[in-house]
């Protein structure tokens, strides 16, 4: 946990600068987000789909999923807790109820939400590990599918029972299946985090072996351009 902290602490000027050009986002923010930075008012439609999965810093797993043909964006943040308590310091506590989260918004006709699965159980992240992922230790790095539907919850419960039944993985698997109630983007310092910084340590050690994976294991879905957000606006409740 104290690890996490240093290594995960940006630079007192950087946080400055994303907080003075924050209120100019504002205006600007995607499709998905609401005022209140909630995503539950999204309509999914043919061409437009979102999923949320949380397996640990959410840094390597927006990238993987970034890196994945047929997904047009990917937004970091918290899911699991309240509004009051979705900031990083807060939810570095790992006290709030949040996990560190990633929204996929996808074209279905491209790929589909059981493809994005099967990138997030055998390259996102390691599904057997609890409240933990790799150097990163506490419930806010737990693993979990927040299902927006019945499609999805079943989905999700169906795969999980099939690996566990062919012993896929050396432990059980410990993914929560949960309904998505809200999510909050993350500061805009953590958005694109992977892309703006490939040779930051924690990346090259933890993350860039991720998009390899993605690669060797599943090529007819690897996008070696990955899709990058923007903008990303925060609302104050």
């Amino acid at each position: 946990m104290i690890l996490k902290e240093k290594r995960r602490r940006l630079p007192a000027a950087l946080i400055g600068i994303a907080m003075l050009i924050g209120p100019l986002l504002v205006g600007y923010a995607p499709a998905w987000a609401s005022d209140s930075r909630s995503t539950t008012s999204v309509r999914p439609d043919k061409t437009r789909q979102t999923a949320v999965l949380a397996g640990g810093c959410f840094w390597g797993v927006d990238g993987v999923f970034k890196h994945v043909k047929g997904v047009t964006g990917v937004t970091s943040g918290y899911s699991g807790g309240s509004a009051k308590t979705a900031q990083y310091e807060t939810v570095s506590t790992g006290s709030t109820g949040h996990a560190e989260s990633v929204l996929i918004t996808y074209d279905p006709s491209k790929v589909s939400y059981s493809q994005l699965l099967k990138v997030f159980f055998f390259v996102a992240h390691d599904p057997t590990e609890l409240n933990r992922q790799g150097p990163d230790v506490g419930t806010q790095y737990r693993s979990i599918i927040f299902y927006a539907n019945e499609d999805q919850k079943g989905t999700a419960q169906k795969y999980i029972a099939e690996l566990n039944k062919r012993k896929v993985f050396t432990g059980p698997i410990v993914t929560e299946v949960v309904p998505l109630k809200q999510f909050f983007p993350a500061e805009g310092y953590h958005q694109n985090f992977l892309e703006r910084n490939p040779d930051y340590p924690y990346i090259v050690y933890n993350d860039l072996p991720k998009l390899n994976e993605l690669s060797k294991q599943f090529p007819s879905l690897y996008n070696p351009s990955p899709s990058i957000n923007n903008a990303v606006s925060r609302s104050v409740d």
